[in-house]
């Protein structure tokens, strides 16, 4: 079989233009690992077949000549060809229903499945992600929403020059532009009818760095949760600062039983013997960015209850949640679904519990992209291909007709293959209860 490794073209999604290797990185694996590269012809992938083929890489319309393929997201079971090697986000840990299907074709191909989210080191942190570039795309468009409806409340915001990120031609060009109204905001300050200004992020990951970077281009003071309690009733303000807070899980959530105090550890282990108490800190914030894991295990932290009751009160201070983590009905009970780039914002009303596409209508507006790093595919490309360049020839190389037990691949990419020559391996064999509904 030819040991040839395929870049595919990305299926999934109109707007997809990412690529898991770069021209820089393909130009390195032919250069100094000599390593032949086919890249699948693509119109709408942010680097041209020109940069490619000038890296050294071939052009074809189909991988069937490649052993080892990397894409991003997940592939169509028709792509699949027998006995090969796959390296994408296949979104088959949880047991996602909608993904069993592929699954179930890739084990019936005999195939081997290597999943980057499962590439962690011995602490279980992550080493290949776009998370930093899906908080940095997050955080550029939630500030350009919350201006759309600063505007539409009638405040001539400053924040007005921000556009959606994707309108950017780089991450440099979005960072001058923050930076630029961050100085506004220093010299000028901001209304006094919207102070004091102030950004919760839930979670303290690659996501929610990502998040705080952007942010940081703004004149920004952190504050503890508890300060925040406490921060509207202070005397003499500053009119030219944004007050950032930090939300770790003993902030989200507390014991049931009052006598018990919280335990990170059984959190984790327990979860059902939690429940939210982020509430209190709700009405105190102006914009939410959501940037923790959540699975329904856990409690949500903003429930459509919850909304309804504050709405209840008048139009609450809380102007825009930027939901990045972006799971339906989830720890954001009222993302109902992923939004597009090309439709990235909804209103969601309270009272008739329904959500209204744009930025527009009574309620909560969110901004809810789930393939937020497409809308900065350069810097997120290079960012991604980066960490997993080095990964690439022992992937390439190794002997899947092997044993598990005796396959040499890397520590971390052998704690990531899902399938091995169609069967699920030791650590996901939970999955088989899944395929199975």
């Amino acid at each position: 079989m030819s040991t040839f490794i395929g870049i595919r073209h990305e299926t999934k999604y109109t707007s997809e233009r990412r690529a898991p290797l770069t021209p820089k990185h393909v130009k390195w694996l032919v250069d100094h690992q000599k390593l032949d590269i086919i890249v699948q012809s693509s119109d709408k992938r942010i680097f041209t077949e020109e940069e490619y083929i000038k890296a050294g890489a071939k052009i074809a319309k189909d991988l069937k000549k490649c052993s080892v393929i990397f894409g991003v997201k997940e592939m169509p079971e028709s792509f699949f060809e027998p006995e090969k090697t796959y390296i994408f986000f296949s979104h088959v840990i949880k047991g996602q229903a909608y993904n069993m299907p592929m699954l179930k074709r890739m084990m019936e191909l005999n195939c081997n499945l290597i999943d980057y989210e499962r590439i962690v080191d011995e602490q279980n942190k992550r080493l290949i992600f776009f998370g930093r570039y899906a908080g940095m795309a997050g955080m550029i468009n939630t500030l350009w929403a919350f201006a759309l409806r600063l505007k539409q409340y009638g405040y001539d915001s400053k924040l007005l020059k921000i556009k959606q990120a994707h309108l950017y031609h780089s991450l440099d060009e979005a960072r001058a532009d923050i930076s630029a109204i961050g100085q506004l905001i220093a010299e000028n300050g901001i209304p006094s009818e919207l102070m004091p200004a102030v950004v919760g992020f839930t979670g303290y990951g690659n996501v929610s760095n990502g998040a705080q970077e952007i942010l940081g281009l703004l004149p920004v003071k952190e504050i503890t949760p508890e300060k925040l309690l406490t921060l509207k009733a202070r005397k003499k303000l500053p009119n030219n600062i944004i007050y950032k807070v930090i939300f770790k899980e003993e902030h989200l959530s507390k014991p049931i039983d009052p006598n018990a105090t919280f335990d990170l550890q059984d959190y984790y282990t327990n979860p059902q013997n939690y429940k939210s108490q982020f509430e209190q800190y709700i009405p105190h914030l102006t914009i939410l960015m959501n940037c923790m894991y959540w699975n329904a295990r856990y409690p949500r932290i903003v429930t459509k209850d919850y909304l309804e009751k504050l709405y209840t009160k008048g139009r609450p201070k809380l102007t825009v949640i930027g939901d990045i983590s972006c799971d339906p009905d989830g720890a954001i009970e009222c993302t109902h679904e992923g939004t597009l780039i090309e439709d990235p914002l909804f209103v969601y009303n309270p009272f008739t519990r329904k959500p209204t596409m744009g930025h527009e209508g009574e309620g909560m507006l969110v901004m809810a992209v789930d393939i937020l790093p497409s809308e900065l595919p350069r810097d997120s490309s290079n960012g991604f291909g980066d960490a997993l360049l080095h990964f690439v020839k022992p992937i390439t190389i190794a002997d899947y007709n092997l044993p598990f037990e005796d396959l040499d691949l890397p520590r971390a990419i052998k704690k990531a293959l899902i399938l091995h020559k169609g069967r699920l391996t030791p650590d996901y064999e939970y999955l088989q209860e899944f395929l199975t509904k």
